[in-house]
């Protein structure tokens, strides 16, 4: 399963037409700005209508268009394919192939904008970006014998972290606490990711509210 040609094609297509019109809008707020007084900006929005009409309509057009274009096939990178079959579940990106037999699944299901595959132990096993429709996942996966539900069944334990837990190693605590410093950083998404990996890889499971972290150990409980 993934986004369909057609789908991809209207999310292009909205996308450019969004932001081709935010571009529109920029020739008339640059105006308005330069006619403050005091303004923030003031500068830029005096260099931008400068640029003599129609060439100015037309490049904040095109770049908006551009712009749009781009933000969705930056975005199509990171969403997932799933393959699903009674032996496998394939998860497929740009650059990463993730391949997860049946025994090592024990629920999955939907988190905003991320499919999440838990083990039998309830560590999180798989984490990914995918916007494909929930019924239709859940359709794959309880047709193969998948166990499929609507939140995470572990819901209950997770906790707030602060440092040196005392509950946690201190590999645990560290890479928590280097994950709240990226979580600070604007450009370090991908710490970010990498650092939630490391916690998984040793059986810690971390969710984000706003910039506080909470966190969990594998499910203490039969599900």
């Amino acid at each position: 399963m993934a986004r369909s040609v057609w789908a991809q094609g209207a999310l292009y297509a909205a996308a450019a037409v969004l932001l081709a019109g935010v571009g529109w809008l920029l020739d008339p707020l640059a105006n308005w700005l330069v006619g403050l007084k005091w303004a923030p900006m003031r500068g830029p929005a005096e260099l931008l209508i400068s640029v003599p009409e129609p060439w100015l309509t037309v490049v904040l057009i095109g770049v908006g268009a551009l712009a749009g274009t781009a933000l969705i096939f930056f975005d199509s990178l990171e969403q997932v394919s799933v393959t699903v079959s009674g032996e496998w579940v394939v998860l497929k990106r740009a650059g990463h192939t993730q391949k997860i037999a049946r025994e090592q699944v024990g629920h999955v299901f939907r988190e905003k904008d991320r499919l999440v595959l838990l083990g039998l132990r309830g560590e999180e096993i798989a984490r990914e970006k995918c916007d494909l429709n929930a019924r239709r996942l859940a359709a794959a996966f309880t047709e193969h014998g998948y166990t499929w539900v609507d939140a995470d069944p572990y819901e209950d334990e997770f906790r707030i972290w602060f440092p040196k837990t005392p509950e946690l190693p201190d590999l645990a605590n560290a890479l928590l606490a280097a994950r709240a410093e990226a979580l600070e950083s604007s450009d370090s998404g991908d710490s970010v990711k990498e650092l939630r990996r490391e916690l998984a890889r040793i059986g810690i499971v971390v969710r984000d509210k706003g910039k506080r972290q909470y966190w969990r150990g594998p499910g203490s409980v039969s599900r």
